[in-house]
């Protein structure tokens, strides 16, 4: 699979400072439990124009990192904001070393792996492949004219890196919406979201219907942003359009648009070197 190495690693041998373990995701803490209001809002620190290129056999897809303007966010590794049609896709390929989380955003993904796993998730459910101390697995599209995801590398810590490979699949019915107030959040990890990782996240795709606004706090040991997945937003007045990614300082975020969807994103670092090589991240 030489294409397939490109997108399972890239960028080998480059660094990040990249702390936390158990599957975790912010549980318990709703929208507004979440929000500090002693805290300023946040600023964006960096902007990132997602790149068009090919992935895997034939995959089309835009990277949002690594790239020439991030190499990674501690603890995360890569974000890919693929739409795949057959016969492209990603053939059996290895991992080692983190979580590769698939969010499928329309039609549909099918997973096989060397542990037995065989799972297709539709629109709206997700795939945590936890390669550990090493497996391998492919990733192929379903049959109709668009099945577009996100796909987010997240590290494990150095104490989980030798850890046995897990997967889990659950169905987008599963996963909890919240609709009201001229927005819809789907709660992707964190939350009441039944989807855990090995690293505290908290990841929502959040669409703003009819000039609404969305808040929430970026916390002091996190690291965030947000990625644009359709129309435009403004955070503190800056426009981020669709296929762009804001990297946001610590603080509260208050974003607005109409007729706008993006990924929000934020995560504890785990404070030790990203270590990546190829579809390796020791």
């Amino acid at each position: 699979m030489t294409r397939a190495t490109s997108r399972r690693g890239l960028l080998a041998g480059l660094s990040t400072t990249v702390v936390l373990p158990t599957l975790l995701g912010c549980r318990g803490k709703g929208r507004d439990a979440s929000i500090a209001r002693d805290e300023g809002a946040v600023a964006i620190t960096t902007r990132i124009s997602a790149r068009a290129t090919t992935d895997g056999s034939g995959a089309a897809l835009h990277r949002v990192f690594p790239g020439p303007t991030l190499r990674h966010l501690d603890p995360f590794v890569l974000l890919d904001d693929f739409d795949v049609r057959e016969p492209a896709g990603f053939p059996d390929h290895p991992h080692r070393g983190f979580e590769a989380f698939t969010y499928m955003i329309a039609g549909t993904f099918h997973h096989r792996d060397n542990l037995g796993n065989d799972s297709e998730i539709a629109a709206g459910g997700t795939q945590r492949f936890t390669s550990g101390r090493g497996a391998r697995h492919s990733e192929m599209p379903g049959p109709g004219p668009s099945n577009r995801g996100l796909q987010l590398w997240v590290n494990l810590e150095a104490a989980r890196k030798q850890m046995e490979p897990q997967y889990e699949g659950i169905p987008g019915a599963q996963m909890p919406v919240l609709d009201g107030g001229g927005r819809r959040e789907r709660m992707i990890v964190g939350g009441d979201s039944p989807a855990r990782l090995h690293t505290e996240i908290d990841y929502l795709d959040v669409e703003l219907l009819a000039g609404a606004s969305f808040e929430r706090q970026i916390r002091g040991d996190h690291n965030g942003l947000v990625y644009v997945l359709e129309g435009s937003i403004t955070i503190g007045g800056e426009r981020v359009d669709a296929r762009t990614a804001a990297v946001l300082s610590p603080g509260i975020a208050t974003i607005a648009g109409k007729n706008a969807r993006f990924a929000w994103l934020a995560g504890r670092p785990h404070g030790q070197p990203i270590r990546q090589r190829g579809p390796f991240v020791d």
